[in-house]
């Protein structure tokens, strides 16, 4: 099996659209919120990386034109077809039916289509559920001895669930409590002994977790074992691949995840970015994940996100049958190889905190000054997600890529520093003005 087998099996050598529906997948899992459908619409921007190399992008927040001609310069693409501001307040789906000659133009491209991911395919509605992905490592693991599997079991009830969490405080330990859907970290909480103390009590921390938006409302939560991870850089792993319309599983790559909290904040890949032992325990456990769930019926992309015990064992913690954060950092490496040369690391940081809001036209002439000055380290810089600038809580999504680790880590503490500096002005005014 070649290295780039999953291209062929992605792509099928050709480019694609991408559409930006990030939102859209959410809904058919999760009560959607307005805010939770605004984040989901900024993380469609990631929609430009679905594949290395799209013919056209559908996005439902508005883009100016430079983001994508940005792209277009670093990554050698051929010119890019850009439709933007198509949902701002509501699915793309919806967005898409009523502009039956946008519609028409797409499909007169003549080329694949690119989704998030396919929520009407049985095999997602079943394994993007938690319980039946931890089901599913259960019975793959007993081959695989590198693989532990986090104990899990349901919650009968809200006060069944407050009860048990006072009582494991009381003992000392720590819980993890899910929500059989859950995306992004939202459905996921990890509940220490003095988080219980300070709430007050088991009954009274799961009302605040979901008066926060931290866990749904009215239960239906489930009970995982804590994992004693190793800590450091090498705590939260992903593992990709695809399956191809022959049923055929493609290795992607391991890569590690940043994790704040239970929130997904980004990823680095690379070569020697996992340790062999560990990207091999990986590997060989998620074919064989693979392999069942082409057996049922999956095809396209999938992954599966693992916390490495402090032994060095792998425990699996999900699998999502779609695209992923992850995913997008793979496909950079993929296309930077082709067109630069091989042997890249790129690291994605999708919500970085913005020191002021800014406009989009100013966001990307501040990223423009980075990206020069991240230059004579080696690295490039690529904005990935640029909507966001506005907000009340402003962020920015970009990507750094070079061809060595010592580059991403300058370059990144180069562009958290400028984003922080940039409410250094407003925090000499005096309080009121």
């Amino acid at each position: 099996m070649r290295a780039d087998d999953w291209l062929q099996a992605w792509t099928g050598g050709r480019r694609a659209v991408h559409i930006g529906d990030v939102a859209d997948f959410n809904a058919r899992f999760l009560a959607q919120s307005p805010g939770a459908r605004e984040q989901g619409h900024h993380y469609s921007c990631l929609a430009a990386f679905y594949s290395p190399h799209p013919a056209a992008l559908l996005l439902p927040h508005q883009v100016e034109e430079g983001w994508i001609r940005w792209l277009e310069r670093e990554l050698a693409w051929d010119p890019v077809e850009l439709h933007s501001g198509l949902a701002v307040d509501r699915g793309m789906a919806e967005a898409l039916a009523a502009r039956p000659a946008l519609r028409q133009r797409i499909e007169g491209l003549g080329l694949p289509v690119h989704r998030w991911g396919r929520p009407d395919l049985p095999t997602v509605r079943r394994y993007e559920a938690k319980s039946a992905s931890s089901a599913l490592f259960g019975r793959v693991a007993a081959d695989h001895p590198g693989i532990t599997v986090p104990r899990q079991e349901p919650a009968d009830s809200p006060r069944r669930l407050a009860r048990l969490l006072t009582r494991r405080a009381g003992r000392g330990e720590t819980t993890v409590l899910k929500a059989d859907h859950g995306v992004g970290g939202f459905g996921t909480a990890l509940v220490t002994p003095e988080d219980v103390h300070r709430a007050g009590g088991g009954r009274e921390l799961l009302r605040r977790l979901a008066r926060d938006g931290v866990l749904p409302e009215g239960g239906g939560l489930r009970v995982e074992e804590y994992v004693e991870s190793c800590g450091g850089r090498l705590r939260d792993l992903t593992f990709d691949a695809v399956i191809g319309a022959d049923g055929g599983v493609h290795p992607v790559g391991v890569g590690v995840m940043r994790v704040v909290g239970t929130g997904y904040r980004g990823a680095t890949v690379g070569p020697g970015t996992v340790p062999a032992p560990l990207a091999d325990t990986a590997v060989r456990f998620g074919l064989a994940v693979g392999e069942v769930l082409a057996a049922e019926g999956h095809r396209g992309w999938y992954d599966i996100d693992f916390v490495t015990h402090r032994t060095g064992r792998l425990a699996p913690t999900e699998t999502n049958l779609r695209l992923t954060g992850p995913a997008v950092a793979f496909m950079l490496r993929a296309r930077l190889d082709a067109v630069r040369g091989p042997g890249h690391h790129v690291r994605t940081l999708d919500r970085l905190p913005l020191g002021a809001r800014l406009p989009q036209s100013a966001l990307l002439a501040h990223l423009e000054s980075l990206a020069a000055r991240c230059r004579p380290f080696g690295a490039t810089l690529l904005p990935t997600i640029p909507t966001a600038s506005f907000d009340p809580h402003p962020s920015v999504g970009v990507a750094l890529a070079a061809t060595s680790p010592d580059a991403l880590e300058a370059a990144e503490a180069v562009v958290r520093h400028a984003n922080a500096a940039l409410g250094e002005p407003f925090g000499a005014l005096p309080a009121g003005s």
